[in-house]
């Protein structure tokens, strides 16, 4: 029987581009600040996911941690999130860090551009995660001792190089495939790990709050606080990880639906026990030994029912956005030109490559909700026009030395 619920809750927007047409290689090198009436305005879709979920959500969280001390979440926070709130609306992070002055908040370590860089490229991985540790230390004031790869992209090398630097903690889906008998509702350990703990997402009731909490036609539907409690309270294992993202409240699930309310009644409902607890990631993975070490061979992640990378590399064009954006990495870092860097770094995004997938039925809704394109062939046209710029920026830059 569950008595300890891990509610972790993820903060990203990407740098989306532009429409940039080949017209523009070589002319314009501004990639992502598009006019005010576009439709791909970073200023624009910050301002209205903020006031429909951001926002509203870190009022009820922060009330709801005052009144409850026993109340706990982690989060983590992209750093292009936290770019985009620098410039358009610093009250969002503001926000933020009341949550985080509380001392129920843990903040969650991952690739400052949210990137698939530890697949093709270790360094880079290293710098974005040291990057993104630098800029929630300056912000938070703390230092994050639990990680998350992005997309939950986990294998055996990933939990070694958590084991290796330190972190208490990394999470994980938890796929059924990788799991086979076991529960996701223990804490593991990786494979050759010395220290680090493993903590497994359990898909199907995280799934329940951010995919069907709306969907009149579920067979569960409407969902309340004492039949998903009852659930969980049920369930097998020692605790529940409850992983979704943070718009789920109030931009993928709206307001109307009651996801706020369910939220709001959340805490207090499952505190009524004395048994019951909620507890940050860190705590979770340290209030005991694991029941056993995981084998993950493969890549897992959370997304598409494949659960694997193919959500972002499943066709020929998102390979090759990659292969030729990765290509350029030591070119590009020995302009040491800051702005080309950066640039190039906002395109490690893996936004970027999610936008270009080809896939069907559901996977495929999901996508296409997700993208600013009219079709994933043009989601590749515009990268690729980005990345030949970039690309005579880098020779221009060499020439000027």
């Amino acid at each position: 029987m569950a008595n300890s619920i891990q509610l972790y809750l993820h903060v990203h927007q990407p740098w989306r581009l532009k429409n940039y047409t080949a017209f523009d290689t070589g002319n314009d090198h501004n990639y992502f600040d598009s006019s005010s009436n576009s439709a791909i305005n970073n200023g624009n879709i910050l301002r209205k996911i903020a006031n429909k979920s951001y926002l509203p959500t870190n009022h009820l969280l922060l009330n709801l941690l005052k009144k409850y001390p026993d109340f706990k979440i982690s989060i983590s926070i992209t750093g292009t999130f936290i770019e985009q709130c620098e410039r358009y609306m610093p009250e969002v992070l503001d926000s933020f860090r009341e949550l985080a002055k509380t001392g129920q908040v843990e903040i969650v370590g991952e690739t400052y551009y949210h990137s698939l860089a530890f697949f093709y490229n270790k360094a880079e991985f290293d710098r974005q995660v040291a990057l993104h540790a630098e800029k929630i230390q300056d912000l938070f004031g703390v230092v994050p001792t639990a990680f998350r790869n992005t997309e939950l992209a986990y294998n055996n090398d990933l939990g070694r190089w958590a084991d290796i630097h330190g972190y208490k903690a990394v999470l994980a889906e938890g796929w059924d495939k990788v799991l086979g008998w076991r529960s996701p509702n223990y804490v593991y350990e990786p494979s050759e790990s010395s220290s680090t703990k493993l903590l497994l997402k359990n898909y199907k009731l995280s799934d329940d709050l951010a995919f069907r909490f709306s969907n009149r036609g579920w067979s569960e539907w409407p969902l309340t606080v004492d039949k998903y409690l009852g659930w969980i309270d049920a369930d097998k294992g020692e605790l529940v990880n409850i992983f979704i993202d943070y718009e789920t409240f109030g931009e993928h699930q709206w307001k109307d639906t009651g996801i706020f309310k369910f939220l709001e009644a959340l805490p207090g409902t499952w505190l009524k026990d004395k048994g019951h607890k909620f507890q940050t990631i860190t705590e979770a993975a340290t209030s005991g030994e694991p029941v056993d070490a995981l084998d993950v061979p493969y890549t897992t992640t959370w997304a598409d029912s494949e659960r694997d990378l193919s959500a972002w590399l499943g066709n020929r064009m998102q390979q090759e956005a990659e292969h030729y954006l990765y290509s350029m990495a030591p070119s590009v870092l020995a302009t040491g030109d800051i702005n080309i860097i950066g640039d190039w770094r906002r395109l490690t995004t893996s936004d970027h490559v999610y936008y270009m997938s080809t896939k069907y039925w559901d996977d495929g809704d999901v996508h296409a909700y997700f993208s600013p394109y009219k079709s994933p062939y043009d989601a590749f046209l515009n990268f690729m026009n980005v990345i030949r710029d970039l690309q005579y920026r880098v020779i221009e830059s060499r020439k000027a030395k």
